[in-house]
Parts: structure tokens; C-alpha cells; sequence
């Protein structure tokens, strides 16, 4: 049962008794919050200063709404999109791969006899941003966007889809130059990005993304460099098994929809 302040309690505090001591000043403001009752009663314990002054502030503040220009109202749509489905944090990332992308075509283009570095980096180029999408370090508001209901699955991934809204097209205009298969480079890159995620729910996107990054630059690009070809995971031939590899980890990653609501903890 909840205890109501006595007449005399609220009687004290409307007329600001300075004998009022600070815990029992919070009691009663805490109950004056849910309790419409007790307000009822300290409206009328007001005193007649009390309520000239409360009727000077309100004719003051409705002349001075009436008087008011109407506020400016903000761009919605630009607002939902920088909030919801992109942070700032992803520019320096995003312009890093972009240009990592066209040192690798230059430099496969002057570099005759070495395999495609386009192709060989494709599979990556989204990681570094999925990796800074959702990290305690990388947001500035993560405190607040942790503890929301939007943390988790949904906010990775808008983060991620805003990620590879710039990383396909730019794979497509670099890959164009080169003449290689655009099913090449899209589809290991959207296999390594549901990896990523997938893997994400365990161990936590950052770790995931590095780890993939280093077993793949271990297992494959420094390889093929150093033989001079391409290895049989990026032959034509393997571009229906890119696919399917891409399937069956988006939906493993989705049937692991838990996870991500536990991924502040890997963060």
C-alpha cells in the first residue's frame, strides 16, 4: 500500500518550509507524481502568493506562445536515415575502401603477370565497415543504442545494408574496368558479409570480421600473389557455390536472431 503525505506534510511543502528535511521533500514529490489525488490537495494548499505568482507565470508564458513564430521543422526523412540506417563513424571506413579498391585496380592494370587484387580483396571490402557498425568504440551513442529494443538484429542490419549500398556499387564500377565477372566479386562478398554476421552472434561482429580478414589474406590472397594465379575458389566455375554459400549463411545468421539481441556483450 502506498503511504499518502499527511495535510500538514503538504501544507509544509507548498509553503516551502525550510524544517522540511530533503528526504522527506523527495517522498513527497516522488508521490506527488502518481498520485493526482495529493496533487488535488496541494493545489489547495497553495497560498494566495503562491497561486498569484502561478497565474502572473502562465498569462507571461501563454503571451509569449501566442506571440512565438511557429518552429522550424526538420527534414524527417534525412533525419530517420542518418539515425536509423547510418552513423558517422563509417565515412573515414567507407573512404578506405573505396580507395583500396582503386589502388588494387591500378595496380593490377601496371602490374602485369599477378592475379586480380579486385578480385582477390572483393570478398573483404564490406568487413571493415561491418565491423565498425556496431562497436562500442566506433558509435558514439552506443550507450544509448544498447539498452534500446533497436539494438541487435534490426540496427546491424541497416548499418550493414547502408555498408554494402556503397561497397557494390563501388566493386561494379572497378570491377567494370577490369573486364572479370560481376557475379565474382559480388557474391564472395555477400557470402563474407552474412559470415560476418553469422559468426557475430559468437564471438561479436568486430572479432568475426578480423578473423575472416586474416584467414582469408593467409589462406588465399597471399597465396595466389605468390604463385601469380588465381586460386579455384575464385574460378568461374565456383560462382554457383558463391551463391549457395550465401543462402545458407543468411539464414543461418537469421535463424540465430537471439544472438544479436547479446551482441553489447561481445562489443
Amino acid at each position: 500500500m502506498t503511504t499518502h503525505p499527511s495535510l500538514t506534510q503538504i501544507d509544509r511543502y507548498a509553503a516551502g518550509d525550510p524544517e522540511l528535511d530533503e528526504p522527506g521533500v523527495w517522498a513527497i514529490e516522488v508521490h506527488l507524481e502518481d498520485c493526482a489525488d495529493c496533487r488535488a490537495r496541494l493545489a489547495g494548499s497553495t497560498t494566495v502568493a503562491s497561486r498569484a505568482v502561478i497565474d502572473q507565470v502562465a498569462l507571461v508564458l501563454d503571451r509569449e506562445i501566442a506571440t512565438a513564430s511557429a518552429p522550424a521543422r526538420r527534414g524527417r526523412s534525412w533525419s530517420v536515415l542518418r539515425h536509423r540506417w547510418f552513423v558517422g563513424t563509417l565515412l573515414p571506413w567507407l573512404a578506405m575502401t573505396g580507395t583500396v579498391l582503386v589502388c588494387a585496380a591500378l595496380l593490377g592494370a601496371l602490374w602485369v603477370g599477378i592475379p586480380s587484387l579486385v578480385l582477390l580483396i572483393a570478398p573483404l571490402a564490406p568487413l571493415p565497415g561491418v565491423a565498425v557498425a556496431w562497436h562500442r568504440r566506433a558509435d558514439p551513442a552506443w550507450e544509448l543504442i544498447a539498452t534500446t529494443p533497436a539494438a541487435g538484429l534490426t540496427m546491424l542490419l541497416r548499418r550493414t545494408a547502408a555498408v554494402l549500398a556503397f561497397v557494390i556499387p563501388a566493386l561494379a564500377v572497378v570491377g567494370a574496368g577490369t573486364g572479370l565477372s560481376l557475379a565474382l566479386m559480388l557474391l564472395p562478398c555477400l557470402a563474407f558479409t552474412a559470415a560476418t554476421l553469422l559468426l557475430g552472434t559468437l564471438v561479436g561482429v568486430r572479432r568475426a570480421a578480423i578473423g575472416l580478414i586474416a584467414v582469408w589474406t593467409l589462406a588465399v590472397i597471399a597465396p595466389s600473389v605468390i604463385a601469380a594465379r588465381l586460386p579455384v575458389v575464385l574460378s568461374a566455375q565456383s560462382a554457383r557455390s558463391w551463391a549457395l554459400a550465401t543462402v545458407l549463411l543468411t539464414i543461418m545468421a537469421l535463424l540465430r536472431v537471439n544472438g544479436f539481441r547479446r551482441l553489447s556483450h561481445h562489443e
